[in-house]
């Protein structure tokens, strides 16, 4: 994936990640986006299904979509990756950045919720 196409990913406000099920269905889900040098971001619940999907089977397909998961353009594959502590807490303040007022609150009333070890980071690689 070229770099363009990676800045219009990152650019844009919803990323649709499809995960595979231990038997290979995929599920795909939209989350919030920022780059990350030659890669993306995504920050999200640590209980959640999708990092449980990542941990079992590394290979996604990503693409733009809106805010319902409806993908609106070409979805490609690439390589998820559960981030350490430092990292997470770096997507924290890029999506707080990029998102304004609602990134800030949404992560707010997620820490008062689970805390600042309830949610993670997953770092997406597109495949060449």
């Amino acid at each position: 994936m070229d770099d363009a196409s990676l800045d219009r990913l990152g650019a844009g406000k919803y990323l649709l990640v499809t995960t595979y099920r231990k038997n290979g269905t995929p599920v795909a889900t939209p989350v919030w986006v920022v780059r990350d040098g030659d890669a993306l971001g995504v920050w999200t619940a640590a209980d959640s299904w999708k990092v449980k999907r990542v941990r079992n089977r590394a290979d996604v397909l990503i693409g733009p979509c809106d805010v319902r998961g409806r993908a609106t353009g070409e979805q490609v594959p690439a390589t998820a990756e559960i981030c350490d502590p430092a990292t997470t807490g770096r997507y924290r303040r890029l999506i707080a950045r990029k998102y304004g007022v609602v990134g800030r609150l949404t992560l707010f009333g997620s820490r008062l919720r689970r805390g600042l070890d309830g949610t993670l980071g997953i770092r997406i690689t597109p495949t060449p």
